[in-house]
């Protein structure tokens, strides 16, 4: 009985469930977006190489077309140029990610920083505060930035 009518409901009312998934899972996208965007632009200069990164770390982690990349980095960096803290995309992220998809931001942050293979202090320092609003360990975050460092190599 109570399937049938949520079933009815459902019908008759459109899912919005589903509806509340896509909108949270593109939160979620964009506030990554955003993060990786903030750390490319941490050093006052927005490098090519690092744009690049950007677009290249979000289409393999979300796994969609050039297109769809681009226009969610167009809305990172408008989010970004209009966002006073990064506590909020921070927040959002902390409270919907296991501990190993932080860790796996951290990374992406790190692939962005060190694209133009240079590490500038404020892509650091920005990429440590990010670290510490999600909780990831000191440890984690040097062992992480060493593992993408040597990749590079």
């Amino acid at each position: 009985m109570l399937r049938a009518l949520t079933a009815f409901i459902d019908q008759s009312f459109g899912d919005s469930g589903s509806d509340e998934v896509e909108t949270r899972e593109h939160e979620l996208e964009l506030a990554t977006a955003v993060l990786l965007v903030e750390v490319a632009r941490a050093d006052f200069s927005e490098d090519e190489v690092e744009i690049e990164a950007v677009a290249d770390l979000l289409a393999t982690h979300l796994g969609v077309s050039k297109e769809e990349v681009a226009q969610l980095v167009d809305e990172a960096q408008r989010q970004a140029d209009h966002s006073a803290s990064l506590q909020a995309f921070t927040r959002q992220l902390h409270e919907e990610l296991s501990v190993e998809e932080k860790r796996h931001v951290i990374e992406m942050l790190w692939r962005v920083a060190l694209a133009d293979e240079k590490l500038d202090k404020h892509e650091d320092h920005v990429i440590r505060k990010v670290a510490g609003l999600l909780y990831i360990s000191h440890s984690d975050l040097i062992r992480i930035r060493n593992q993408v460092s040597d990749q590079r190599s």
